[in-house]
């Protein structure tokens, strides 16, 4: 065929995909005219974040056309698939993993990915309680090389970009949903050394992005969170989509004529049926925090409103985060995070492997990622106060006695006093404790 004719032929199937998909998007559940008889296209709910930080549902295919075809079977170029650590804060098995993946960058270009995806951390480290408690977590860029730079629907719906992860707007006709090929995600996630968290980071300035929700990965996370790298304040979207995912955090948000809500009590720890002196008599949800001034504004209380009904259930303050962006996590929203951060991340590490076989002449160090975690140290069961706080040891200073030949036990505890976490099922997994054996 001539260099004509293909031409020719690629701009109709363009055209064609880019009609089916960002000009007129099929409703939910609607077949696919695209696809063969009696099928139709795979798709979840996502959710979808306009300029002025209002928050709505949409549906989103799993697969992408704009997929470029270097990611669908052909040798990948040089450094497609290369893993930088941005944050490397220890074992991954100690801490919480985050991986940042890039689409619509080309080889050229990845230096500038690494930059975007440092300063949509930044942006995200920015709000509590992530500032706090950035020492949990590993970041790692994972570059995903496209062999065009930029991304489907910006600037227009007429743009066309095929891409590493297949990403673009105008997704369910919504121009500030910013949707990505699954299946190609996980591919890229899968090279980073753990997964706990997913950020896909697209190369462009427009405001857009998406929460994709409960998605079982064999890796283990459950949920994606898509941003223009950018957008200064694409950051957002990240810190709300990590408050279900991390949070297990229901939205707070409301939907006209959805109706009163008549169901069972929520699951999520920041929505509830239960009014105020309920709450409170039942000793229940966000109880401890009742009366007491949020980070996000206001007093925590029952606000009639949220989990998309704007009666029969309430929320604990006016307008959190998960209400609406540029906004904080409220006081139960921050508890929830911590106790996410903690489900996959220790307040006490070392370099040294607990239960090593050590002499008096070793020389231990433990780390304390969270500042104000309190350090004790146990000698054979008794506290050694004379040590407490103390993160470097020379086990000489232990003064062991007995046969030389006697292990003796000796024990690390930390724990993290925070006052965020109230709730005393919460506070378990904010100590941990290593031990190793000394001998003389």
């Amino acid at each position: 065929m001539h260099r004509t004719a293909v031409r020719t032929t690629t701009a109709l199937l363009t055209a064609a995909l880019t009609a089916a998909l960002l000009g007129s998007a099929p409703a939910w559940g609607a077949p696919d005219e695209s696809a063969p008889t009696g099928s139709a296209p795979a798709t979840r709910p996502v959710e979808a974040f306009a300029e002025d930080g209002g928050i709505s549902h949409a549906q989103a295919p799993t697969t992408s056309p704009f997929l470029a075809a270097q990611q669908q079977g052909v040798a990948p170029v040089p450094g497609d698939g290369d893993v930088t650590p941005l944050v490397h804060g220890g074992d991954p098995a100690t801490k919480l993993d985050v991986v940042v993946i890039g689409d619509g960058y080309s080889a050229q270009e990845q230096e500038k990915f690494r930059t975007d995806a440092a300063e949509k951390w930044r942006e995200m480290t920015a709000v509590e309680p992530y500032a706090t408690y950035r020492g949990l977590f590993n970041v790692w860029a994972v570059s995903a090389v496209s062999p065009e730079s930029g991304v489907t629907g910006d600037p227009d719906q007429a743009t066309v970009r095929h891409t590493a992860l297949g990403s673009y707007f105008w997704c369910d006709g919504v121009e500030r949903l910013l949707c990505v090929d699954e299946k190609a995600v996980e591919r890229y996630a899968a090279k980073a050394p753990q997964a706990d968290l997913v950020l896909v980071v697209a190369n462009s300035a427009k405001y857009g992005g998406a929460g994709y929700n409960d998605i079982k990965s064999p890796l283990g996370y459950e949920g994606i969170a898509t941003v223009a790298g950018g957008n200064a304040k694409s950051g957002q979207i990240a810190v709300h989509e990590t408050g279900h995912s991390l949070g297990k955090l229901a939205d707070e948000y409301a939907y006209d004529g959805q109706g009163t809500y008549q169901g069972a009590e929520p699951a999520e720890a920041n929505i509830s049926t239960l009014t105020a002196d309920r709450m409170r008599g039942q000793g229940t949800k966000w109880s401890r925090w009742l009366g007491q001034a949020s980070p996000d504004g206001g007093t925590v209380g029952t606000y009639e409103g949220g989990g998309y009904y704007p009666a029969g259930l309430y929320r604990p303050t006016e307008n959190s985060i998960m209400r609406s962006l540029g906004r904080e996590f409220n006081l139960p929203g921050r508890e929830a995070m911590i106790a996410g951060f903690y489900r996959h991340a220790t307040p006490l590490t070392s370099p040294t492997a607990t239960g090593s076989r050590l002499t008096a002449a070793d020389r231990l160090t433990v780390d304390l990622p969270v500042p104000g975690t309190r350090l004790h140290w146990y000698l054979d069961g008794r506290e050694l106060p004379r040590i407490t706080g103390r993160t470097a040891l020379d086990l000489a200073e232990l003064k062991l006695t007995g046969p030389r030949s006697r292990p003796h036990l000796l024990t690390a505890v930390a724990t993290d006093p925070t006052p965020a976490v109230a709730d005393p099922a919460l506070r378990s997994n904010l100590t941990a404790s290593l031990s190793w054996l000394v001998t003389r």
